[in-house]
């Protein structure tokens, strides 16, 4: 059994209503190629990076394994299935990370929707995981932010200051995640999907690990030509 690997958990379950496409929207192409090829070769070119789970919905495994072998993804050794919830899947995942790689390897659990992952984001993950026990991919949160309570109106603020946005990766020693994931099934708590606040809901404290406005999520159709617009553009440009 290997021990001590940095371990790339892809989650690719999400059916994707909001997109307004037939096909999960992991699976649709942008620029000829599959978003969660994109994701998975984030993983694969990364150095520190060992191996890749992939946590994906029933009726896609053949395919995730024929995109893995078109594109040279070399480095995924598993595609479990999702279960009913977000929680359930990300559980699935570590269980098969825990099976494969043993317990004291590091896990970064990735939306399968966010293409666009630098390198050092991967990098910063596992450098804050190894001194700090965990990382939660975060980045500053810059316009004004209200609170309402029926999605209509406010009459007040909340200070931005105090508040991060959370990306993923978000990466843990895997004993660590499995243990947090057993406690909240005794305790009925499973609604959550992130498995940052799972932590924190279950008494943990988590760590910073500087995240990026570019590791975009795509949840709309404006986030698909939002990514286009990053995969089209070269840094330079984009920091000008």
């Amino acid at each position: 059994m290997k021990k001590n690997k940095n371990i790339a958990l892809i989650i690719a379950g999400g059916v994707g209503n909001r997109m307004g496409q037939d096909i999960p929207k992991q699976f649709l192409n942008v620029c000829d190629k599959p978003v969660i090829v994109y994701t998975m070769e984030c993983f694969q070119k990364h150095p520190e990076i060992d191996g890749i789970v992939i946590v994906c919905l029933d009726g896609w495994h053949e395919m995730v394994r024929s995109y893995a072998k078109q594109f040279g993804i070399a480095k995924l050794d598993s595609v479990v299935s999702g279960g009913k919830t977000g929680f359930e899947s990300i559980v699935n995942g570590t269980k098969e990370v825990e099976r494969i790689y043993g317990n004291d390897s590091l896990i970064l659990v990735h939306d399968a929707i966010r293409p666009n992952l630098s390198e050092e984001i991967i990098s910063e993950n596992i450098r804050v995981c190894h001194e700090k026990g965990n990382a939660i991919t975060c980045i500053p949160c810059h316009e004004a932010m209200l609170y309402t309570e029926n999605g209509e109106e406010s009459h007040e603020s909340i200070n931005r200051d105090n508040l991060l946005r959370t990306q993923t990766p978000q990466t843990f020693f895997v004993k660590d995640l499995r243990k947090v994931q057993d406690e909240a099934i005794k305790k009925g708590m499973t609604n959550t999907v992130a498995s940052c606040t799972l932590m924190i809901e279950m008494g943990r404290t988590v760590y910073k690990a500087k995240g990026s406005e570019k590791n975009i999520k795509l949840t709309t159709p404006d986030d698909i030509e939002i990514f286009k617009a990053l995969l089209n553009s070269k840094k330079d440009d984009w920091m000008k």
